[in-house]
């Protein structure tokens, strides 16, 4: 036991003692920190605060009304401009390509063949009055006793494709489908003056003749000269009312017989 005495005796002395582990050691001695507070004395009341205050941005409270939230979006001069614009757009008819100031003029143009045509206007591509007119002349064909629908919109569209390949060739600028179905369209009014005529006399006689010589010379003659001011074919006009007078030729035999 002696040697074991001094052991003991030379050991290194200090000033530790086991009643100095309740408090903090090694630099958590901290009396404000919530760690060191032993089991059940912890302030669990008190948020834990894993991050930071820099890191995260305290939360706004809403200040707004439910459903309906406040306006953080402000529309730009181009929209506001845009929506308002509107009010400036034509009407849905000019829209769909029917302006009926333009079908009475061409009409009033192929009523009056002296009468000096527009090419501005005749140059458009307006097919609301051809079809009204290629439905009244069937109309007025029924009224006579012949269903001739098929022929007329059959030899119709054969005839604006041969004028179109023909003024193609012929003028310098060209022309498109379009102008050439609806000139051929509107000149065929006088036609239907004539085929009105076949429901109440008969068109087979001497008058008969004479009314639809008249008749195709009136509707070639009518669509020449707007072919030749809207495409400026100077001193072609004979070359264009040939055919033209072709074509309601075979319009106009479809009338009297």
């Amino acid at each position: 036991m002696s040697g074991f005495d001094n052991f003991n005796t030379d050991f290194y002395q200090s000033s530790y003692s086991v009643d100095d582990q309740s408090q903090a050691t090694y630099g958590y001695g901290n009396a404000d920190n919530p760690y060191n507070k032993p089991y059940g004395q912890y302030d669990y009341s008190q948020p834990m605060g894993y991050s930071s205050p820099g890191m995260m941005q305290p939360q706004q409270p809403y200040t707004g009304q439910i459903f309906q939230p406040t306006q953080t979006y402000t529309p730009s001069p181009s929209q506001s401009m845009y929506s308002s614009s509107f009010d400036d757009e034509p009407p849905l008819l000019e829209e769909l390509g029917i302006n009926f100031d333009h079908i009475w003029q061409k009409t009033l143009t192929v009523l009056h063949p002296m009468k000096a045509a527009d090419g501005s206007i005749m140059n458009e591509t307006d097919l609301a009055g051809p079809m009204v007119f290629c439905l009244a002349f069937g109309a007025t064909l029924l009224l006579s006793g012949k269903i001739q629908f098929g022929y007329v919109y059959g030899i119709s569209a054969i005839g604006c494709l041969g004028m179109y390949c023909l003024l193609n060739l012929m003028s310098m600028t060209g022309v498109s489908f379009g102008c050439v179905a609806s000139v051929l369209g509107y000149c065929l009014l006088p036609m239907i003056l004539l085929s009105s005529f076949g429901v109440l006399f008969s068109l087979q006689g001497m008058m008969g003749i004479i009314l639809t010589a008249a008749i195709i010379g009136w509707c070639s003659f009518s669509a020449s000269k707007i072919f030749i001011s809207a495409l400026a074919m100077d001193g072609q006009q004979l070359l264009v009312a040939y055919p033209c007078a072709l074509l309601y030729g075979v319009f106009a035999l479809i009338s009297v017989f």
